[in-house]
């Protein structure tokens, strides 16, 4: 049994830095071995200041790399359909980044593609990885706060319209795609794992961007709300908020829990405050694709759960009005600097 699990990365995004070098320094057994990008002496700076031993020239080549045994993905959403399937291609396990793909037709077409694989592929939704989800579902599992009634979950940052790729709908952008697939999943998390129906939906625009959007779930009785933004007066929120018969269960920070999670529960009778492991969710998620890909260890975050999200997502589109984003079909990626995640203030 190999004892050491040896990644290399597509692309060199800035956001790497945290979603992987730093967990592969605390994560026994997982080394950042390789990476590649568009722009070879890009790529090259990069491994010189992560201190990664192997650059290749270009993405193909380090799939084709033979002493790498898994790839993280960590380009725009509208790319990750095309990379997963060209790795699993290659032979290797699969990290990639949230949203799973572009839309729910090339998510399912990616969990037939993994289906019955030797190889793991595993959506990068690092959250749902961290102690914080377990313990939020011990506390609404117990019974104290009585049935649950309705749900908000928000996560709203600040992303200036421009050159950031969340603003570029061929390369899948929008609030919903970056920071509004957070409070989804963990909706479908907590009151799955029967979808929800969409009753509402309405988006504020900017070109074809949803900068903003709000949508309104039906978990067989449970109402939850989710809003999310990159570009509003609500300039940052990050929070669930479960309102139940005997009382009410807040949460800030559910999306980033190592940012200084906190847990509080009121009621007649009840009263709570907790934090949370400060640990990064990110070294949570990769320890376990480590243990899936070397040890066989179940993931949360499979490919059927994430073909669930993006149904939603999808759903939510048409429901205020917009189209669900498309696989990029462009040829020329040369100026396209991946990055998946969120800037926030929280996280600076």
């Amino acid at each position: 049994m190999k004892n050491e699990l040896r990644i290399g990365v597509l692309g060199a995004a800035k956001t790497t830095k945290n979603s992987l070098i730093r967990p592969a320094h605390e994560v026994d057994g997982v080394r950042v071995a390789a990476v590649a990008a568009r722009n070879p002496e890009r790529a090259r700076r990069y491994a010189a200041r992560h201190g990664i031993p192997r650059v290749h020239v270009s993405y193909e080549n380090l799939l084709a790399d033979k002493t790498l045994d898994a790839v993280y993905i960590p380009l725009p959403a509208a790319m990750h359909g095309q990379w997963t399937i060209a790795s699993l291609n290659a032979g290797k396990h699969v990290l990639v980044e949230k949203p799973f793909a572009a839309n729910a037709e090339e998510a399912r077409f990616l969990t037939e593609a993994a289906h019955g694989q030797s190889r793991i592929v595993m959506e990068a939704h690092h959250s749902c990885h961290h102690p914080l989800m377990s313990r939020v579902k011990e506390i609404l599992s117990s019974g104290d706060l009585g049935a649950i009634n309705t749900a908000d979950a928000s996560f709203c940052v600040t992303i200036p319209p421009g050159q950031d790729i969340r603003w570029n709908p061929a390369l899948g952008g929008g609030s919903l795609m970056d920071v509004g697939c957070y409070p989804l999943r963990l909706l479908l998390d907590l009151f799955g794992p029967e979808l929800p129906t969409v009753e509402y939906a309405a988006a504020k625009t900017r070109g074809e961007i949803d900068r903003s959007m709000r949508a309104t779930l039906n978990f067989g009785g449970i109402k939850a709300t989710i809003n999310c933004a990159i570009w509003s007066p609500r300039l940052f929120a990050a929070d669930l908020t479960v309102h139940c018969d005997r009382g009410r269960l807040r949460v800030k920070m559910p999306f980033h829990p190592h940012d200084g999670a906190r847990i509080a529960v009121d009621g007649p009778g009840l009263s709570l405050r907790e934090g949370t492991s400060g640990r990064s969710s990110y070294s949570y998620q990769l320890q376990a694709f480590r243990d899936a890909v070397l040890y066989g260890a179940p993931t949360l975050t499979s490919p059927a759960a994430a073909n669930a999200t993006m149904t939603i997502i999808d759903s939510i589109y048409l429901a205020a009005g917009l189209q669900p984003r498309q696989p990029y079909s462009g040829s020329d990626t040369s100026t396209v600097s991946g990055c998946s995640e969120p800037v926030t203030s929280a996280r600076k």
